[in-house]
């Protein structure tokens, strides 16, 4: 592979959008299937608007040489904790990452490192105060990627099935 990098989604994105999030949910379906349907987590019509969102990015990984051959996206919710409504939190910004998929044939060659680095970096250039996810225990490849990125808990749902 060459050299990756990275820029916003654009609505040419759509197909290879689309089939990373059948990718991504395939793996949340075979793991929990009593949670999961089978279909993708975004319409087109839905992925057209959510691109369209400034306040809610969606970064693509790309080829260096072609930037139409996508190998992964990132797709990220703003957070903002310090609008006077919120007495909970303190008086911060967070950066929540909805959803992170690489494309299986280029799974294991840094490119989810390195998108979740420019992710990393780009919420710390608006003075973001942390970047969370949410990982299911179904993905156990998911959580060990993360932690080696230096993640660590911050919240846990449990769960009893009735």
């Amino acid at each position: 592979m060459n050299t990756v990098k990275f820029r916003r989604a654009r609505h040419s994105d759509i197909p290879a959008l689309l089939e990373l999030l059948r990718q991504v949910n395939l793996v949340h379906y075979e793991g929990r299937p009593d949670l999961f349907n089978k279909v993708t987590k975004y319409s087109e019509s839905e992925l057209f608007e959510r691109i369209d969102n400034v306040d809610n990015p969606v970064f693509v990984a790309v080829s260096s040489e072609d930037d139409t051959k996508i190998y992964g996206h990132c797709f990220c919710i703003s957070q903002d904790h310090r609008v006077p409504a919120d007495r909970l939190f303190t008086d911060i910004k967070t950066l929540y990452i909805e959803d992170l998929c690489v494309d299986e044939n280029a799974r294991g060659l840094g490119v989810g490192r390195k998108l979740l680095e420019f992710v990393r970096n780009w919420a710390r250039e608006r003075e973001y105060y942390n970047l969370t996810l949410g990982v299911w225990e179904c993905n156990p490849n998911a959580r060990a990627f993360y932690e080696a990125m230096g993640m660590k808990p911050q919240e846990t749902v449990m769960e009893t099935i009735l």
